[in-house]
């Protein structure tokens, strides 16, 4: 279909990819408990279009760019880990009653959830390596191939977004309940966001 080779398993890889534990299903819960449905929904956005800038630069050839400029490669990694160290020590080192370290306006969930995926050079490696994978050569067409693909991983995301996010919600009205249950969740959240950073410089 539109030189989509095996689409349904293309549809099950992307599905499978989502359901791996990484930064962006982190910024979903955390964007959601502290912003509610409109926060974690303005993150699955920002999730969504990071993912579409980091796809259509791999369709472009960036990947093969990195890959012949080591620095580039290696800069973009050091400033993304960085970003998520921050993120995770905010999280680590904040005390009852500061302001969240995601903020309240969706705007900013947005921008955070995006930067998050935009901060993964990997990723446009990822997909520069995937796609070949599913594309058939002899039906191929082109960019209406490679559109129909990111139109089915972002449709794909912003399903998954929203059964996190309604999830995640429905928890977190029952976790404000156990403030200290709660914090204990963000300290976790906040070392799991420097560990991400820590395995995207470690495993370079």
């Amino acid at each position: 279909m539109f030189g989509i080779a095996d689409y349904g398993a293309f549809v099950a890889a992307i599905i499978l990819f989502l359901a791996i534990p990484g930064p962006g299903n982190l910024a979903l819960i955390t964007s959601t408990s502290k912003g509610g449905i409109a926060g974690g929904l303005a993150a699955t956005l920002g999730v969504i279009a990071g993912d579409q800038v980091l796809l259509w630069a791999a369709v472009a050839g960036v990947a093969a760019l990195l890959a012949a400029w080591p620095p580039a490669f290696h800069a973009v990694q050091w400033v993304g880990a960085a970003y998520l160290a921050w993120l995770g020590l905010r999280m680590l080192t904040a005390k009852p009653g500061d302001a969240p370290v995601l903020n309240i306006q969706p705007r900013h969930y947005f921008r955070q959830a995006g930067l998050i995926t935009l901060l993964n050079p990997k990723a446009i490696v990822f997909y520069m390596a995937f796609f070949p994978l599913f594309v058939d050569p002899a039906r191929h067409q082109g960019l209406l191939t490679f559109g129909v693909m990111a139109l089915t991983i972002a449709a794909l995301t912003f399903a998954y977004g929203l059964v996190v996010v309604l999830l995640t919600h429905f928890l977190a009205e029952r976790l404000r309940t156990l403030p200290m249950l709660t914090r204990a969740l963000e300290k976790f959240a906040g070392l799991c966001l420097l560990g991400f950073g820590l395995r995207l410089v470690i495993s370079r």
